[in-house]
């Protein structure tokens, strides 16, 4: 049969086509793939850093690797012209032309890796290491190299990395929710606010630092922070250790409020009801009477306080102890004082690089005290302010404006930011004060400030039965719900007194902080619960 002519040929349909020509392109995508990939093998073969670049994977511990890495704190001139391997955060990472510089962070410490493109950094090497994102985790084997102009923006100045090898650890998503450069600057202060330039540098506010604070916690400052307060806390243990203090765990589910009114966490608990505790007052107080003589303790404090402000929040770490003493509580309250003037020469002494990474971004006046601490008469205090225009009872508390103004007054009088306010009103203390033995208005009380404000409230107290359900009474405490405490006094006890200290507010005014929320590692208040 003759072929049709072609002018009858049959058309392919528009399905047909479509089908055609995604095929030829497939088939052009597939060659130009494979013309890349000879390309990209050709160039492997021609680079001849291949082996010095490049990232771990995923670090699931198959296998070990014996290499030696030095701190970045230690990559100082007295290593000079060593090789070594260092770990850390890319912090801040500018590549130009044939060069490459990389800021390096760990912890408070900054250090600057160089590279340069040479026979042994190729240049697809440094296309690699360009491109690796902010707060990735990398390593480096690099020279340590001493430089001839110091570089300001990090903490080791006088030497810089000379890179040889790099490799990511932990690749970090190339978005970021804040940029730790903008949250490890200072805020500008109100001058500045009010001269106000059109380019000045973002600043992270506190809000969404504390919504991504797996992120702030990455600054410097907040590293500097957590270390100084660290140091607090071992301070506190190791003052009082060698004091012949032991350290004791108290209970946090409790069947009565630690310190009587509404501020506390109701929980259910199987069929009933208990509370969190408000403060281990109590237990240590047991402890005592178990002959303990000397006790502290370190643990979470709650208050359903429904205080916005900037030194409030509803659960904090509370540093408390206790103490037997002989006649007088002033020996207690006394010990207290010292072991807290103790605490700021030993953080003074051994925190200094971090007390001044904090004073870069939240600079404050430093810290004074003196010697002995300066003990004032709550009397003293309410007539110093009446000197001073305010007006005040004997027998009112302070409120927070009064308490700082107070403390102004204390630091141009006697020049100091700590001090001890003696002899408070029985009236506004808890349920087990002791009363004052000669002046039935106050009692055998106490609180410490710095900078104006009180981080410790303490007290001789009740150690007699029938003198406590007395007071118990008197502020209406459900005394069934604290009869095995009221017990523990029934069969002798010896005379004690103690305090308690919020761990954060310390940590807050030591420092001159503005927010207590800076010193909390995951802050609660009325209005946070996570992260």
């Amino acid at each position: 049969m003759a072929d049709a002519p072609e002018s009858e040929q049959p058309k392919l349909s528009k399905k047909e086509l479509n089908k055609l020509a995604r095929k030829a392109k497939k088939d052009e995508k597939a060659a130009e793939k494979g013309g890349n990939q000879q390309q990209s093998a050709v160039s492997e073969q021609d680079d001849p850093s291949k082996d010095f670049y490049g990232s771990y994977g995923l670090v699931n511990s198959k296998e070990k690797k014996e290499l030696n890495f030095l701190r970045v704190k230690d990559v100082t001139v007295a290593n000079a012209a060593k090789d070594v391997w260092v770990r850390g955060r890319v912090h801040t990472i500018r590549s130009k032309g044939k060069n490459c510089f990389i800021v390096l962070r760990q912890g408070v410490y900054t250090v600057q890796v160089a590279m340069f493109m040479n026979d042994k950094i190729s240049k697809q090497m440094l296309k690699f290491v360009s491109g690796i994102s902010k707060e990735s985790i990398i390593d480096v084997y690099a020279t340590i190299n001493k430089v001839e102009t110091p570089i300001e923006s990090c903490t080791q100045k006088d030497v810089e990395l000379l890179a040889q090898q790099v490799f990511v650890v932990s690749a970090s998503a190339p978005k970021l929710p804040l940029q730790i450069e903008d949250a490890s600057r200072r805020a500008p202060t109100d001058e500045e606010k009010a001269n106000e330039q059109e380019n000045q540098l973002a600043v992270v506010n506190l809000d969404t630092r504390l919504d991504n604070r797996v992120l702030d916690l990455r600054t410097t400052t907040s590293h500097a922070i957590f270390r100084i307060q660290a140091g607090v806390c071992n301070q506190f243990r190791n003052i009082l250790d060698a004091r012949g203090f032991v350290e004791i765990m108290a209970p946090k589910i409790i069947s009565a409020p630690s310190e009587g009114g509404a501020n506390v966490f109701e929980v259910s608990y199987f069929k009933g009801s208990a509370y969190l505790a408000q403060s281990p007052q109590l237990y240590k107080q047991m402890a005592i009477a178990g002959d303990f003589e000397k006790v502290y303790t370190i643990g979470p404090v709650f208050r359903a306080e429904d205080s916005n402000t900037h030194r409030h929040m509803t659960e904090f770490v509370g540093l408390d102890l206790e103490m037997a003493f002989n006649f007088h509580y002033h020996e207690v309250m006394e010990t207290i004082a010292q072991v807290l003037t103790q605490m700021f020469k030993g953080l003074q002494q051994n925190y200094q690089d971090e007390i001044a990474a904090v004073g870069n971004q939240y600079p404050a006046e430093p810290f004074q005290f003196c010697e002995p601490p300066l003990i004032l008469k709550y009397p003293d205090a309410i007539n110093l302010l009446r000197e001073n225009g305010i007006e005040i009872g004997d027998e009112d508390d302070l409120s927070t404006p009064v308490e700082k103004f107070l403390g102004k007054l204390v630091k141009e009088k006697y020049s100091t930011d700590f001090y001890v306010l003696d002899k408070f009103p029985l009236s506004v203390r808890p349920f087990y004060t002791m009363p004052d033995a000669h002046d039935a208005r106050y009692s055998n009380s106490y609180d410490m400030f710095m900078r104006g404000e009180e981080i410790l409230s303490g007290a001789q107290r009740i150690h007699d039965a029938d003198m406590l359900v007395e007071r118990a009474k008197h502020h209406q405490v459900d005394l069934a719900k604290i009869q095995s405490y009221i017990d523990a006094f029934k069969y002798g006890c010896p005379p004690h007194a103690g305090g308690g200290i919020g761990l954060e507010r310390v940590t807050m005014l030591f420092l001159g902080l503005h927010n207590i929320r800076l010193a909390s590692l995951f802050p609660r208040d009325p209005k946070r619960l996570t992260p």
